[in-house]
Parts: structure tokens; C-alpha cells; sequence
């Protein structure tokens, strides 16, 4: 049995180019999981893109852009997005088919994102950063691989994601910590945790002191030892997510991740939920 899918991303987010949860919910089935939850992206902060980067957006994207150069994305559909989430739901009885939000920095953003929480009834909130600020801006963190040299923008990403875990109570699962990672520069050799130990440790403590949830994400495979330090650290709970933004990305690589998790010592819910414990 697959663990079940708890961050995934379909027509509803803005980002999404080939998403739909009709689809990403046959897929489910189609695997066997037990349940999925559709967190879209729900940001509020606006992006520097750089002159260059705009002319290779897809269409959809260089809509968004502004006449300054920043990229705010759209705000969710919640109403449509829910009426979509309830015809699901009926239309796959055997599934267990989660709301949710992947809330972007929401601690730069708390009075938006209580508007946002007030707006319906989610089952799953994710936190994530994706950007950092550089100056008066704020960029992607793709965008800033070349700017700072990547173990100081990991560095710095850890440093926010550290600040968002204290900074904000608005979530529930933390999403994706190695972010970063996606996007590690081939010059700079294999990415290796050990050197930022102390760094991801800081945010895994905060995190499990909070009682809160680490996921593992399998865009780009979370590193053993991190869950492990996870577990050191006091983390009771482990979240899996795609972060599939098209149907046939959900519970990508989830066989593999479930046997690393496992092995470093987290079993499925007693309730077959889509949370793992501490075993």
C-alpha cells in the first residue's frame, strides 16, 4: 500500500499548465491510495522577473506580469475550487479526497492568509517558501541560484523557513525543505547535507517542538539523513507529496520513500490515514 498523497496540485493553481483533479483523483484510484489531497497554491507574494526570464514564460505566466516587472499570481477560486473538491469526492466514493492550501511565505502575509482560512474549510495546509527577498524585491528561489552561490542560499533558505515555522501557526505540514535542491547548479557537485546539518536541524526542531508535520517531498527525493535528523530532533509525524502539478506526477517515486521512511524508523498510521508516525 502507497502512502497516500497529501500535496498535490491541479487546474485550481495558478501555476498549473496541464493539472486536473478529475484526472489526478482516477490516478489515485488507479494506484490504490487510500486519499489525496489537493493543496493549491495560494500566494501573495509578487515576484522580480528578470526582463530576460519573461520572454521564455509560457503565455499563461506573462499575463501575470505587471508593468514593473513583478509576477503577483492570481488568487484562489475558493468557492469553485471547493464545489470542485465535492464533486470529486462523489464521484470517487472509494477515495478520501482532501481540501487543503500550499500557503506561500505566510508569515510575510498572516492578515491575507486568515482572510484566506475564513474562506472555507480546508483539511490540509501546507507552509513552503519559495522566495527569498533581495532587496526590496522578492525572487523566486530559482531566480537567485547564480545570484548567491548555493550553500549561501541554502543558508538562507533555511534561515526563512526557520522564520516561517516560528513566525506563523497558519499550517500544518511543512512543505518541501530542501527546495533549493531542485535547482542545485551541476558546478557545485552533488548536493550533500552534512555541511548544513546545524541549519536544517534549527528548522526540525522548531517544527517538532510545534507538534507539527515534515514532509517529504518526492520532486526532488528528501535525503535519508534529513529524516533521520528529523527523528532526532523529536518529529513525530511525515507527510508525503508529489507536488504533482499534472495527473500522472501523483505519488511519484512514493514505493521508494515509503521504504526510506521506514527505515529511518516511521510506520503508516494505526487509522491507515495519510500521516506516518514515529514507530
Amino acid at each position: 500500500m502507497l502512502p497516500s498523497d497529501s500535496h498535490v496540485h491541479t487546474e485550481w493553481s495558478w501555476d498549473c499548465l496541464a493539472g486536473s483533479m478529475t484526472a489526478s483523483c482516477r490516478k489515485a484510484v488507479d494506484l490504490g491510495l487510500r486519499s489525496i489531497a489537493f493543496t493549491e497554491h495560494t500566494d501573495f507574494t509578487a515576484w522580480l522577473i528578470p526582463p530576460e526570464a519573461i520572454q521564455t514564460m509560457p503565455g499563461k505566466y506573462r499575463e501575470m506580469v505587471r508593468d514593473d516587472g513583478t509576477l503577483l499570481p492570481p488568487p484562489l477560486d475558493v468557492a469553485g475550487y471547493l464545489s470542485c473538491v465535492e464533486e470529486c469526492r462523489s464521484r470517487f466514493p472509494g477515495l478520501r479526497v482532501l481540501s487543503g492550501l500550499e500557503l506561500g511565505e505566510p508569515h510575510w502575509h498572516s492578515a491575507k492568509v486568515k482572510e484566506v482560512l475564513r474562506g472555507g474549510a480546508f483539511d490540509r495546509v501546507l507552509g513552503s517558501v519559495h522566495s527569498l527577498r533581495d532587496g526590496p524585491h522578492a525572487l523566486v528561489v530559482e531566480r537567485l541560484h547564480g545570484i548567491r552561490g548555493p550553500d549561501e542560499l541554502l543558508r538562507d533558505y533555511l534561515a526563512e523557513a526557520l522564520a516561517m515555522v516560528e513566525g506563523s501557526d497558519a499550517f500544518e505540514v511543512l512543505g518541501h525543505l530542501d527546495y533549493p535542491v531542485r535547482a542545485w547548479p551541476a558546478g557545485a557537485g552533488p548536493f550533500e547535507p552534512g555541511p548544513f546539518e546545524e541549519h536544517f536541524r534549527a528548522v526540525l526542531r522548531a517544527l517538532a517542538a510545534s507538534g507539527r508535520v515534515l514532509e517529504i517531498n518526492t520532486a526532488v527525493p528528501l535525503d535519508a539523513v534529513i529524516v533521520r535528523w528529523w527523528r532526532d530532533c523529536g518529529g513525530k509525524w511525515i507527510s508525503f507529496g508529489s507536488d504533482a502539478h499534472e495527473p500522472d506526477e501523483v505519488a511519484r517515486d512514493f514505493a521508494r520513500m515509503g521504504a526510506l521512511a521506514e527505515g529511518c524508523g516511521f510506520v503508516p498510521g494505526r487509522d491507515g490515514g495519510d500521516f506516518w508516525r514515529r514507530g
